[in-house]
């Protein structure tokens, strides 16, 4: 154990990659899934859902159960978090680089898989991909790019009427989505790795696999077995259900929330949640098969593993169906790390933005981490180093109509175009079903975290004027 954690003091030192031989590096596996939501891993309490693989990950190693996705500037939420974490730029510095991404980023090898290529590692991508470059130009090898969803029907929308609506079924192949091609596109990302673990073993260099699901995105099918785990009836609504978000702006203009009708009925909500179950215990048994493949290379011993999303997902949550919102459930994500001499069955509750995953790789590569990535390596946290200086606070944001920030247990969520804000204990409150701001204190309480969102604003070059919007917050 001193000797792996002393390698990490090492990188941890600055130690360039040339220094080191490629046997000291780790292969990195890179699991990725799409609008996975925290709250559905069994591992984290969901008793309803089924996750016996990546259960088994959190039981190998360290899950930080409050990492967030920092919001998107449209409403393909993917695209903001993917590029975020393939340039290691924050939401607005991310948008800013996004038109560069293809005749500089790529010329100045700035992307992540590029960094690692530069490391020393032999580099693979299969599955969603989602950034304005094309992903041949940043791997070395490629199977099956993937779009940002796959192709749905009208027959998927505003669905189900009532418990006699079987017009869409999640096993139906002929209705394509995750089934075209003739193969469940989770089935060809586990294939595809699994092909490639065998190709990788031929190769001296340490592996970089970028494995993204597009799962559990919409249209949310899988094999019928799936689906009846879950029997549509039994299914918990969501203590936060209401048949209408209050607070719209344009919130149900977005696709997203036109794939159930509207007013919510809880029994639109248990169909989509019986199929979002369905899919994501699909997906970890997808995951299970890579696995069980790393174990028989002989590769495990020596592979860091991380699981993660892109953002949550609603599903039901507060009268809503997507991730255009920035309440937990939407915001927060899943994060597992495995590797050697990581903490295992250890379940931690540090501020992680999803994107530090980027520079924790690039530091285990024996790479310095650029003065341009502005995300953290987790690397000093795992190792069991005092981290006095760790963020403890998140922000969010959604185009210009939504911000967040989570300070402690204490959230503020501001619409400026409507002028409302919210203030919710987390610790009291998770499900955040209560506004707090007529408690005694609140007004102080949400102006001394609005005073924390301007500070960061102007770090991440988030340049909206709250204050006008928010003269009572501001003191004006």
């Amino acid at each position: 154990m001193m000797g792996r954690w002393l390698l990490i003091g090492v990188l941890l030192c600055g130690l360039s990659c040339q220094v080191l031989v490629a046997a000291d590096r780790p292969n990195i596996l890179f699991l990725f899934a799409d609008d996975h939501c925290y709250r559905t891993l069994r591992g984290l309490g969901n008793d309803e859902v089924r996750t016996p693989n990546l259960d088994r990950l959190m039981a190998r190693g360290t899950t930080f159960r409050r990492t967030y996705n920092s919001g998107g500037w449209h409403g393909a939420i993917c695209v903001a978090s993917r590029t975020m974490l393939n340039t290691g730029l924050q939401l607005w510095n991310a948008r800013a680089a996004e038109q560069k991404l293809r005749p500089e980023w790529l010329q100045q090898k700035r992307l992540w898989p590029q960094r690692m290529s530069q490391a020393g590692y032999q580099t693979f991508l299969t599955g969603k991909w989602h950034v304005s470059v094309d992903a041949a130009k940043v791997f070395e090898t490629v199977r099956h790019v993937r779009g940002g969803m796959p192709k749905d029907t009208p027959a998927g929308y505003g669905r189900p009427t009532g418990p006699e609506d079987h017009e869409w079924l999640p096993w139906d192949e002929s209705r394509g989505g995750f089934w075209e091609g003739g193969r469940h596109w989770s089935e060809v990302v586990a294939d595809d790795a699994l092909d490639f673990l065998k190709l990788a073993q031929a190769d001296p260099r340490p592996f970089f696999i970028y494995a993204a699901f597009n799962a559990p995105h919409d249209p949310r099918q899988s094999p019928r077995q799936f689906v009846d785990l879950y029997p549509a009836a039994q299914v918990q609504i969501p203590a936060s259900f209401v048949p209408r978000y209050p607070h719209e702006i344009d919130v149900y203009d977005i696709r997203d929330e036109k794939l159930a009708p509207l007013p919510r009925t809880e029994w639109s909500v248990q169909v989509n949640r019986q199929e979002y179950y369905a899919i994501i215990t699909h997906m970890d048994q997808q995951i299970g098969r890579i696995l069980d493949a790393l174990e028989a290379s002989g590769e495990a011993d020596r592979t860091w593993i991380f699981f993660t999303a892109d953002h949550g997902l609603a599903c039901g949550n507060h009268g809503l169906m997507g991730k255009q919102n920035l309440y937990d459930h939407s915001v927060r994500v899943p994060f597992v790390v495995c590797g050697p001499e990581v903490p295992q069955g250890v379940v931690r509750d540090e501020f992680l933005y999803l994107q530090d995953v980027m520079p924790t790789t690039l530091q285990l590569a024996g790479s310095k981490i650029p003065d341009e990535v502005e995300f953290r390596s987790l690397l000093p946290l795992l190792s069991g180093a005092k981290e006095s200086q760790w963020r403890d606070a998140v922000t969010g944001s959604y185009m210009q109509t939504q911000r967040m920030i989570t300070v402690g247990n204490e959230k503020l969520l501001l619409y400026p175009k409507i002028q409302v804000s919210l203030l919710y204990d987390l610790a009291a409150d998770p499900e955040e079903l209560r506004d707090a701001s007529g408690d005694a204190g609140g007004l102080e309480r949400k102006r001394k975290l609005f005073r924390r969102l301007l500070q960061e604003q102007q770090q991440m070059g988030d340049d909206l004027d709250l204050r006008a919007k928010f003269p009572e917050l501001a003191g004006n």
